[in-house]
Parts: structure tokens; sequence; C-alpha cells
């Protein structure tokens, strides 16, 4: 007979029982998700295929290919500023690479370091600098020697009172830098010795109304040989051909969306990759007058990609973040395109 049908409660039958089965029972719950989440885990990796790259940085925002110097360079988000991946380190297959930082500069102590530029005939990477979120003032852009990391420039772009998010930036060839202001819709124009000379500003960049298309604006941005600038919004999801000398805005008639577009990259002077939550291919015949999206790539599924350079002819997504999982690495990986039927 149990002690409860005899009015008396056995000290293992009472409260300190009941935890110990429902302890046992939370154990076992947590085992059993930790393995569907194990299995989740393999699921998205595997999706990660042509992996270039997995390191164990996090809040890597962008990723540009040194030809020269055979090598990877990322911003750092959260370090604030500049690593580098050497291609033998990054190996075949998904091994991790080593990552060594090489640029941290103690003037942009305390900000994020976001979009890179590589300025190719003068042996340059431009940085973007910002304040970290949910701060918007603080804006700036420098450039480095890409073999002493010596510093060129590093050039304020925000005014007082200014709410700004300088986001990325693009070089032409005469080493103008134009950066983006994704909060403030705008570009400036800085001059090769990091003199500010314009600001682009447009009234045809403010294509939508409403908070959640403007949450995000003027983002990526690529230099075309042609000599204007192509920019995506990215809550909008409108590109914009842009004439840096007279400042003259044109939208792009896109078919198909861009939504949530990030960082861009030009495959040739007829196809362009945007970089995204989706990682989209971008193709036009008229010098960019009209354009239709033509490739999707997913994967990794679980990852948001944030910028696109090109390698020997290739593609590569670099991913920002995973979608938690404690994996605290990114991925930077090699784009296969699935064409988009018409």
């Amino acid at each position: 007979m149990c002690g409860d049908c005899c009015g008396r409660r056995r000290p293992d039958a009472s409260a300190a029982g009941a935890a110990r089965r429902s302890g046992g029972c939370a154990r076992t719950t947590l085992a059993v998700v930790a393995v569907a989440v194990a299995a989740v885990v393999a699921v998205l990796e595997g999706t990660a295929a042509g992996v270039s790259y997995m390191g164990d940085g996090w809040f890597h925002e962008c990723a540009k290919w040194d030809a020269e110097g055979g090598r990877l360079l990322v911003s750092t988000f959260l370090g604030g500023g500049v690593a580098e991946l050497r291609a033998e380190a990054a190996g075949k297959g998904k091994g991790k690479g080593e990552e060594r930082v090489v640029l941290v500069d103690p003037d942009a102590s305390g900000r994020v370091a976001l979009g890179l530029a590589i300025d190719e005939p003068r042996r340059r990477l431009l940085v973007v600098y910002a304040d970290r979120m949910p701060r918007f003032g603080y804006s700036a852009v420098a450039a480095y020697d890409l073999g002493s990391w010596r510093r060129h420039f590093y050039t304020r772009l925000d005014g007082p009172g200014d709410s700004t998010l300088a986001d990325d930036v693009a070089v032409d060839e005469d080493g103008n830098a134009y950066v983006t202001d994704a909060k403030g819709n705008k570009i400036w124009k800085v001059s090769p010795d990091g003199e500010p000379l314009s600001v682009i500003k447009s009234a045809t960049f403010f294509q939508r109304t409403g908070w959640f298309n403007n949450f995000v604006g003027l983002n990526g941005i690529v230099y075309h040989p042609n000599g204007y600038l192509l920019v995506v919004h990215t809550s909008g999801g409108d590109l914009f051909k842009v004439d840096p000398r007279t400042g003259s805005v044109h939208v792009v008639k896109v078919r198909g969306s861009l939504k949530l577009g990030d960082g861009l990259a030009l495959l040739s002077p007829t196809r362009l990759v945007a970089a995204g939550l989706v990682s989209r291919l971008v193709e036009s015949s008229d010098d960019w007058e009209t354009a239709t999206v033509t490739g999707r790539y997913v994967g990794p599924a679980h990852r948001i990609g944030s910028s696109a350079t090109v390698k020997d002819g290739d593609v590569y997504v670099n991913h920002i973040i995973g979608f938690g999982f404690g994996k605290k690495t990114h991925v930077i990986s090699k784009a296969v395109f699935a064409p988009l039927l018409a």
C-alpha cells in the first residue's frame, strides 16, 4: 500500500521524486532536441557546396579577392578591422582556413568595418567605417597600402547632427571613392587623396514610400568600366545607374526581384551579382538601361549573404552570419547560379 493511500507521504513519492522524474524527462527532451538540431545543422551546412573557406570569424560583412596578393580580404564587423585569408590556407573542401588580422586602425576604435574595395592600379584597399548600431552618426572611409598597410588617408563623411550609415564603397579608374549611405540614401565622393569632393543626392533614390521600404537604403555599389555606378537599394529592391560626373540617376528597369540585395560584384560588363538573403545573378544587354534576374543561388540555406567577389572568373559569396545553432563561423562559398525560368 502506498503512503498516500495510508494518509502518509513517503519522501521519495513527494515533490523530490517528482523533481527527479521531471529532471530526467527534461534531460531526455534536451538530448532529443540536441540530436535534431545537429541533424538540421548538418543538412543546412551541406547546402554550402563549393565552400572556399569556413573560419572562426564572426560577422564578416565584406570579402574581396586580391588577385595580385593571392588572398581574400575580409572586414571584421565586431573587430573593426581587416583580416586576411590566404588561398593556400583555405585548402579544398570544407576545411577551416587560417585567418590573420592584418589591419586595425586605432582611429576606428569602437566602430565597425563594413564595405571594402580594392584599388588595383594603386594597390590600395579602401575600408568603410561606421557606428555600431543602433547609433547612426559616425561615417568614414580610409585607404591603406596593400603591401605595408600604411594609411594613405582617413576621411570623416558625416556632418554635425547627421544620421548616417556608411555602408559600401567602389573606386573608379582615377582612384576616386564612392561610399553609399544606407541611412540617408546618398553617395559620398572622395578624391584619391581623401578630400571630400561631392555628395550625390536624388529624389529618385526614394522610389517607394513607407519605413519598411526605406529601412536599409542605398547599399551595394560597383563602378562599371563604361563610367557609371550601379547601386542597389536594399529595402526597396531598386537598382540605380548613376553618372558620377553629373549626379544624374536612372532607375534600371529590372525584370525580377532584387529585394534585400546587399553587396554587388561585376562578373562582366553585362553580368552583375547581388548578394543578399537570396543571392542573384542579373544580366543586361543594353548597358544597364534594363536588366533581368537570370539566376538564383541558394545555400548555405541558413546563412545571410552580404557581399560577393570574383576570383578567376568564379563568384564567391560571403555570408555574414548563420541563424544561430551556436556556430560562430562564417562561410565564403563558390556560387553556382540556377537559371530562372522565363
